[in-house]
């Protein structure tokens, strides 16, 4: 049995080989390929904090994997505290075969190139402004991912805290491995700045009311929502979503519950037929953005598949080195 630690896993992930297992994930669960029971959450108070337990397999597939994610308010170290495991088990024996001590690495990650996989099938063919809405952990990751599907050298943060948006600007123009020699960033308070000047935008916060509103998004604008992952959290606007002309969900089953399409359908502002899962438009682009002016949403609240194919990557690739 393989147990990994976090320093070992690190120096496992190929990013643009995850990107294309994601994409094949996303493809193979809107396939129904994939089973994915519903999303185990739990919620503490005090101090606040939750964790998520998502698991399940592909068909066909030699393991299934459960994952178990956690993040909690931790004041004396000023923000939230995350840590997790993933367990991967032989699908035929149900033997465990790896235990993967990522302290939530993985998730982050995945969540990260979920967000890379979305702009590669929906942003429009020129990016002329990135616009990120957050100061975490997740905001820095997602900027850093599009590199990989993006070709933009212009970003803008936005943050409520003045203090920590200067702190990540500041830590991504020193970094020499964030987009080195070719992005020019900057920070605001002001989301109507971000928004006329962006494009591209990322949401990746915990906010329980809309940040974004639909008159403030200009024609041609695609926007990734990845912080509503759990019920209660909004980051934008349910009006935004009928707005748009293409709304697009990782896993529609799991947006009707909980994430930005679940306010626009419980307000009447959006039905069910009309959404499009993002497995959906990686087969048939087709379906995804088919001119440079329409307005594009992906909600994206987290899928299994995604941590399955994570998961696998890590443990071969571990494999492959002690064969070495």
């Amino acid at each position: 049995m393989q147990i990994l630690s976090l320093s070992e896993i690190k120096g496992l992930i190929d990013v643009p080989a995850l990107i294309e297992d994601l994409e094949e994930g996303y493809a193979l669960y809107s396939e129904d390929k994939v089973e994915v029971p519903p999303v185990g959450f739990l919620h503490f108070q005090d101090p606040g904090g939750d964790v998520h337990i998502k698991y399940g397999y592909i068909r066909g597939d030699s393991v299934y994997v459960i994952k178990i994610a956690s993040g909690f308010e931790v004041p004396e170290l000023g923000g939230m505290a995350s840590d997790g495991l993933l367990l991967i088990f032989d699908q035929k024996t149900g033997q465990l075969e790896s235990v993967l001590l990522d302290e939530c690495y993985l998730t982050d990650i995945r969540t990260a190139v979920g967000g890379a996989v979305a702009a590669k099938h929906l942003a429009p063919k020129t990016v002329t402004g990135i616009g990120i809405v957050g100061t975490g952990v997740q905001a820095r990751m997602q900027l850093k991912m599009l590199a990989h599907t993006v070709d933009c050298h212009r970003a803008l943060v936005w943050g409520r805290n003045e203090e920590r948006l200067t702190c990540l600007v500041n830590d991504i123009q020193q970094d020499p491995d964030f987009w080195p020699g070719k992005l020019e960033v900057q920070g605001t308070t002001d989301m109507d700045h971000l928004t006329a000047n962006s494009n591209l935008i990322v949401t990746a916060t915990s906010a329980k009311n809309p940040l974004i509103h639909a008159g403030q998004i200009r024609p041609g604008t695609h926007i990734t929502a990845m912080g509503s992952d759990d019920d209660g959290k909004q980051e934008l606007d349910h009006k935004l979503l009928e707005k748009a002309d293409l709304v697009v969900a990782d896993s529609r089953s799991q947006c009707l519950l909980h994430g930005e399409i679940s306010h626009a359908i419980r307000e009447g502002l959006l039905a069910e037929k009309n959404i499009v899962e993002l497995g959906e438009v990686v087969r048939n682009p087709a379906l995804g953005r088919t001119t440079d002016d329409q307005v594009t949403v992906v909600d994206l609240t987290g899928v299994a598949v995604q941590d399955i194919q994570i998961a696998k990557m890590v443990s071969r690739k571990a494999s492959e080195g002690s064969e070495a």
